[in-house]
């Protein structure tokens, strides 16, 4: 009986969770994007999670610390889940604060922290929502860079400047990583 059953297909990848992290508009979410095709055109288990989608689903999730750092523990928690059950996954989130994304990378067996280092001056000048300007002006409160701070990661696995590198360099740069870890 045992033999009829679908035999699974051998893993032609390792699952594991790559965290983008940076400003808003820094690219994270282009370069994420691409990197979800390209795997998934080489057939692997890919699942994709992005913080503008994510919180369309969650409206009320809110901009305090406590907030953001409960929210990244959820996705975190959402992508370990995945992990461990074969799938790479990408995650494309601000996630402004140290504490919150080494607990989600203690979750993860692997985790792949993506630093994008696009400086704030090129962040704000790429804003086509205009969310900086309104931050500057007093509108939006606890926004990252601008009246909230950004930690940046001490020690990445993958650090990318937007400004010196083309987008197919940037995903270049990321699956070679992933190749690799």
């Amino acid at each position: 009986m045992a033999a009829d059953l679908p035999q699974k297909p051998p893993r032609t990848h390792k699952p594991g969770v790559v965290w983008f992290t940076g400003l808003s508009g820094s690219g994270k979410s282009t370069i994420a994007e691409d990197v979800v095709q390209a795997c998934a055109a080489q057939g692997i288990a890919v699942e994709y999670l992005d913080g503008d989608r994510v919180r369309a689903m969650f409206p009320t999730t809110g901009f305090t610390r406590a907030d953001r750092d409960e929210h990244i523990r959820r996705i975190g928690f959402v992508a370990h889940l995945l992990e461990k059950h074969g799938v790479l996954v990408v995650c494309s989130f601000v996630s402004p604060y140290r504490d919150a994304r080494d607990a989600v990378r203690a979750m993860c067996m692997r985790f792949i922290e993506v630093y994008v280092a696009t400086p704030l001056e090129e962040c704000e000048r790429r804003d086509v929502k205009g969310l900086y300007a309104r931050a500057r002006r007093g509108e939006i409160r606890n926004f990252t860079g601008i009246n909230d701070p950004y930690e940046p990661p001490r020690q990445p696995e993958l650090t990318l400047d937007t400004t010196k590198l083309t987008v197919a360099e940037t995903v270049a740069q990321v699956l070679q990583r992933i190749a690799a870890a």
